[in-house]
């Protein structure tokens, strides 16, 4: 983590007020929460429309922060205390980070995309770490605050960064990109995710292709080749990047050529290498992301015999495909983290493909932030389940009765439930499950689907 003088912040950082008396303090690390301050972090405070940091920078002081933040534009600044007083506290955060990432000799790797960004992440991480000491994006860091502090929280040793880039609206992955400079970029998909802010799946791809802005000289960029969208813009590129595509079909320039999926993950070969590849991973969605982080790791010159001890050690994220036990012996897929069609369809295909179960069980719940096509989306979603490997489908939320209404052209009425409240939807699932049985739990991250999980564990 970060490691400076104050005096070396001051030459990052415009300061307003007069600090040579604290020119000798040393700063470790940063926080943007007084309660979790470790010793010799600089605190930064941020100003809310509902809440205001500042009332906490004593406090933090008094719990072994070197010195705080604070914003030029809140009153009584505590100046008998280490305090900086800058203009705007953000974007003296995003300043640090970038004179930080300037003197750091780190290779960065940055990825986006609608969704997989996480366990992409999560797989580059792993497989990359085969050759070179690797740190990543924890929990969901990727935005204007979290990318900055991961970017201060990386050691002066660290060899690459795999770095997360989310947003909602244009030009944020622009500002994530040139903030990091990567050396490598991914472009996971194009989804329906933040429809409700970008308009149209083209808006969604223009802001995701923003992150080639960052990208260094001669640096690598692949993406989903097998998305329209994508291709289509990069076509004409006439740049210095290197570009690289991964997917099902042929056209790409990495793709399965055989794959066999199992209850506690996938073996698969490819068309570069003779290998078998297992990945401890369900699903053949998490495959094409592994392809896309074989490829950065491949251009980071980890061989392809190498890999499988790469994806043996892969810890994904909670709540991403992650596949657990219930009480009465049945097993469950616990996707609640997040959703979208593209994902929930991923999801759907994940468990009608799975053998070995006599039962099969949907819980599905709203997809969130879709525009004004929302239900249209979730009554297709619910149209795209096929009976002949789904025995039951449970929905969850307002959004959801529209599944169910697609649902009902496919099912029976007796095989198709709508709940607006968990505890009736939970007593009826826990009549039907038995050891034979799976079931999947997924939805968008607001209607806590998680719950459902934990009931049945």
């Amino acid at each position: 983590m970060i490691t400076r003088t104050l005096k070396e912040i001051s030459e990052w950082i415009k300061i307003e007020n007069e600090i040579s008396i604290f020119n000798d303090a040393v700063i470790s690390g940063v926080s943007i929460d007084s309660r979790k301050i470790n010793s010799g972090n600089i605190f930064v405070p941020f100003k809310g429309e509902n809440s205001d940091g500042h009332r906490f920078v004593e406090d933090a002081i008094k719990k072994g922060a070197s010195v705080a933040l604070w914003q030029k534009d809140v009153p009584n600044p505590p100046l008998h205390l280490p305090i900086l007083v800058v203009e705007n506290t953000l974007i003296a955060l995003q300043e640090l980070a970038r004179n930080y990432r300037d003197v750091l000799n780190v290779r960065v790797v940055g990825i986006t995309g609608s969704n997989g960004k996480t366990t992409t992440k999560d797989m580059t991480a792993n497989l990359l770490s085969v050759k070179y000491k690797v740190q990543k994006t924890e929990g969901n860091f990727n935005n204007e605050i979290g990318l900055p502090l991961t970017i201060l929280g990386l050691e002066e040793d660290t060899e690459v960064a795999v770095l997360e880039m989310g947003m909602s609206s244009k030009g944020e992955i622009d500002f994530l990109t040139r903030l990091a400079r990567p050396e490598a970029a991914i472009i996971t998909n194009i989804g329906e995710s933040h429809l409700l802010d970008l308009g149209s799946r083209e808006g969604i791809a223009e802001a995701k292709l923003e992150i080639m802005n960052g990208l260094q000289e001669n640096g690598l960029l692949t993406y989903y080749g097998d998305e329209p969208l994508l291709k289509e813009q990069l076509t004409n590129y006439a740049g210095d990047s290197n570009i690289r595509t991964f997917g099902r079909s042929e056209k790409n320039d990495i793709f399965p050529v055989e794959i066999e999926q199992n209850d506690i993950g996938s073996i698969f070969k490819v068309n570069t290498s003779n290998v078998e590849f297992k990945l401890p991973v369900l699903g053949i969605h998490n495959v094409l992301n592994a392809l896309a982080a074989m490829t950065v790791a491949d251009y980071f010159g980890v061989p392809f015999e190498k890999m499988n001890e790469g994806f043996a050690e892969l810890k994904l994220t909670n709540m991403r495909t992650e596949l657990l036990q219930g009480k009465k012996g049945e097993k469950i897929i616990n996707d609640a983290y997040n959703a979208s069609p593209t994902s929930m369809l991923a999801a759907i295909e994940l468990i009608s493909q799975l053998p070995g179960y006599k039962k099969k069980i949907l819980v599905l719940g709203d997809m969130l932030e879709l525009g004004p096509q929302e239900k249209e989306f979730h009554i297709k979603m619910g149209e795209s389940i096929d009976s002949d490997k789904i025995d039951y489908v449970f929905t969850f939320g307002k959004l959801g009765e529209c599944i169910t209404e697609g649902a009902k052209t496919k099912l029976a009425a007796d095989q198709v439930f709508a709940f607006t409240e968990k505890l009736p939807l939970i007593e009826k699932l826990e009549k039907l499950v038995n050891e034979e049985t799976i079931v999947l739990v997924k939805a968008s991250r607001g209607m806590r689907l998680e719950e459902v999980v934990n009931a049945l564990q």
